[in-house]
C-alpha cells in the first residue's frame, strides 16, 4: 500500500532520530512566520503609504507582489526538493526569507520594498509545502492527523493573528517592525532546522536515481504554470482596483493567464516528468481535497480581511482592536486543531470535513445579522464559531489528500494543496471585494428610491432630525441642511451593512456547497492505519 511505503521511509523509528514532535514544532515555527506575512501587512498599508510618500494604490502592490511570487514558486518546489535535497532547499528558503524580511523592514523607498517583498514571496512559497512534506514523512499515517494539527495551527491561526499584530506594531511603533520581527524568529528557526531535520533515506535514493537517469526540470511546464498562476493572481488581486474588464491591464493579464493554461494542460499531460502531475488533480480523492482546500482558503482569508475592515470603517475600531476581535477565535482554532488531530484517527475524514463546513456555513449565516447596534462581543463570538469549524476541515483534508499517494508524490501533493489554499485566499478576497462594491451601489440605489418628499417614513425621519439639530442651537435652515446630510449618511451606512451581509451570504453558500463534495471522498481504513504504526 502507498501508506505503508511512506511509513517505511519515515525516520521516526531510526536510532538517533530526533523526536518527530520536536521536528513538528520547529517546522511549524517557520511556517507560522511565512503565513503570518500574508496578512500582517494588510493593516499597515496606510502607514507604508504615508512613510514612503506613495498613494494607497501604489502601497497595495506590497501585498500583490508577495502573493504573485509566492504562487509562482509553489509549483517548482516539489522538483527542486527532490532533485537538490529537501533539507537543503528548505534551509535556503528559510535563510532567504529571513534576510529578505529584514531588508523589507529597512527598505528606503517603494521600489526597494517591492523587490525585497518579491524575494520574500519566492522564499516563502517554497517553505510551506516542504514543511508539510517533512511532517508527512516524519510521522506514521496513524499519527499524521495530530502532526498536521501542529502545522494547521501555523497555517490557520497565523492569518488571524496577522492583522492584530500588524495593527499593534503599526499603531504603537512603526510599519517597519511588521517585517523586522521575522529576523530573530527566522534565525532561531534556521538553527533548529539545521540541527534537527534530516533527509529521509528514501529521498536520498530518489535524488541519486534522478541524477543517474539525468532527470531534468520541466522548465517549459514551469514557465507556463507560473505564468498562469502569476497572471491569475494579478487579475484577482488588482481586479477591483483596476475596474476589472474596464481596464486594459486586467484584460491583458486575463488573456495571458488563459492562454498559458490552455497550452500548459496538453504539455503537462504528455511529459514523462511534468512540473505538475495533473492526474493527481483529476483523481477523485486528491481533486476533491484540492477544491475543498480552495474554498477553505477563500473563507479564511476573506473573513480575516473583511471582518476587521467592517469594524474599522463602520464601527470606528482602531486596527489593534479590530484585530483583537479575531484573536479569541484564533485561540479556539489552536485548541481545536489538536482535538481535530485526534478525531481524524477515529472518524472518517470526509464526515469531519462535512461537519466543519456545516459549522462554517452557520457561522457565516450568523454574520448576516450585521447591524449598527452590534458590540465587540458579537464579532468575538462569530469568530469563535468559525474557529470551531476550520480545524475540522483543515486537518482531515490534509490527511485525506495524502491517502493512496506514493512516497515520491508527497512533495508535489503538498505544493498543490498549498497552491490551492493560497489561490483560494485570493479568489475569496476578490469575490468578496466585487460583491461588496457592486451590492453597496445596488442597495444605495434602492434605498435612495424611498428618499422622496412623498414618503411618510422619510418625512418623519427628516422632521425628527431637524428638531434634534434645532434643539441644539441650529437655525431652522441650518437644521434642515444638517438633517438632509445626516439622512444621506444613514443611507450610505445602511447600504454598506447590507453589502457586507451579501458578502457573508456568498461565503455561506460556498461553505454549504462543499458539504456534498466532502462526502464523495473515499473511506480510509483507519484500523489498517493504526496497525501500520507498529511496523
Amino acid at each position: 500500500m502507498a501508506s505503508n511505503a511512506i511509513t517505511a521511509s519515515s525516520p521516526t523509528d531510526m536510532p538517533g532520530t530526533p523526536n518527530p514532535w520536536l521536528i513538528a514544532i520547529v517546522v511549524s515555527i517557520a511556517t507560522f512566520m511565512e503565513v503570518l506575512d500574508t496578512t500582517i501587512a494588510n493593516v499597515a498599508l496606510r502607514y507604508i503609504s504615508g512613510g514612503l510618500a506613495v498613494s494607497a494604490d501604489e502601497a497595495s502592490w506590497v501585498i500583490t507582489t508577495y502573493l504573485v511570487s509566492n504562487a509562482i514558486v509553489l509549483v517548482a518546489s516539489s522538483f527542486i526538493a527532490k532533485r537538490y535535497g529537501r533539507r537543503r532547499f528548505y534551509l535556503l528558503c528559510l535563510a532567504t526569507f529571513t534576510v529578505s524580511s529584514i531588508l523589507c523592514g529597512l527598505a528606503w523607498n517603494l521600489e526597494s520594498l517591492l523587490i525585497f517583498r518579491m524575494i520574500q514571496g519566492f522564499a516563502g512559497g517554497g517553505m510551506v509545502p516542504i514543511s508539510q512534506s517533512i511532517l508527512a514523512d516524519s510521522f506514521p499515517p496513524s499519527k499524521r492527523g495530530q502532526a498536521f494539527a501542529m502545522f494547521g495551527v501555523a497555517v490557520v491561526v497565523a492569518p488571524v493573528i496577522g492583522p492584530t499584530l500588524g495593527g499593534y506594531l503599526s499603531d504603537n511603533f512603526s510599519w517597519h517592525w511588521c517585517f523586522l520581527i521575522n529576523g530573530p524568529v527566522g534565525f532561531l528557526a534556521f538553527f533548529l532546522v539545521y540541527t534537527l531535520v534530516k533527509e529521509p533515506e528514501a529521498l536520498r535514493e530518489e535524488r541519486a536515481r534522478m541524477r543517474e537517469t539525468g532527470t531534468r526540470f520541466d522548465i517549459t511546464g514551469f514557465l507556463l504554470v507560473a505564468t498562469f498562476l502569476g497572471a491569475l493572481e494579478l487579475v484577482l488581486d488588482r481586479g477591483q482596483t483596476e475596474d476589472w474588464f474596464g481596464s486594459g491591464f486586467i484584460i491583458t493579464a486575463s488573456a495571458i493567464s488563459g492562454l498559458a493554461l490552455c497550452i500548459a494542460i496538453p504539455w503537462l499531460l504528455t511529459r514523462a516528468n511534468p512540473v505538475i502531475d495533473l492526474r493527481l488533480l483529476a483523481s477523485r480523492q486528491f481533486g476533491a481535497c484540492a477544491i475543498v482546500m480552495l474554498a477553505t482558503g477563500a473563507i479564511l482569508i476573506a473573513t480575516t480581511q473583511f471582518v476587521p475592515q467592517v469594524l474599522q470603517t463602520s464601527f470606528g475600531y482602531t486596527a489593534t482592536w479590530a484585530g483583537l476581535a479575531l484573536s479569541p477565535g484564533g485561540l479556539v482554532t489552536m485548541f481545536m486543531m489538536f482535538a481535530a488531530g485526534r478525531l481524524t484517527s477515529i472518524f472518517q475524514p470526509k464526515y469531519l470535513i462535512a461537519v466543519g463546513m456545516g459549522i462554517i456555513a452557520l457561522a457565516m449565516w450568523d454574520m448576516t445579522r450585521l447591524n449598527a447596534d452590534l458590540n465587540f462581543g458579537f464579532f468575538v463570538w462569530s469568530r469563535l464559531y468559525l474557529g470551531l469549524g476550520l480545524p475540522l476541515i483543515f486537518i482531515p483534508i490534509t490527511a485525506a489528500s495524502y491517502d493512496g499517494l506514493r512516497p515520491d508524490q508527497t512533495d508535489q501533493a503538498s505544493a498543490l494543496i498549498n497552491a490551492a489554499r493560497n489561490t483560494g485566499g485570493s479568489i475569496g478576497v476578490s469575490i468578496a471585494s466585487n460583491v461588496l462594491a457592486h451590492r453597496e451601489q445596488w442597495h444605495q440605489s434602492r434605498l435612495v428610491e424611498n428618499i422622496v418628499p412623498s414618503d411618510p417614513g422619510y418625512l418623519n425621519s427628516f422632521d425628527q432630525a431637524t428638531r434634534f439639530f434645532v434643539e441644539r442651537g441650529s437655525s431652522l435652515l441650518d437644521a434642515q441642511s444638517l438633517a438632509s446630510g445626516w439622512l444621506a449618511k444613514q443611507v450610505q451606512t445602511q447600504a454598506s451593512y447590507l453589502a457586507y451581509i451579501d458578502v457573508f451570504k456568498v461565503l455561506m453558500v460556498i461553505s454549504a456547497c462543499m458539504v456534498p463534495l466532502a462526502l464523495i471522498l473515499r473511506r480510509i481504513d483507519l484500523k489498517q492505519a493504526t496497525e501500520t504504526q507498529g511496523h
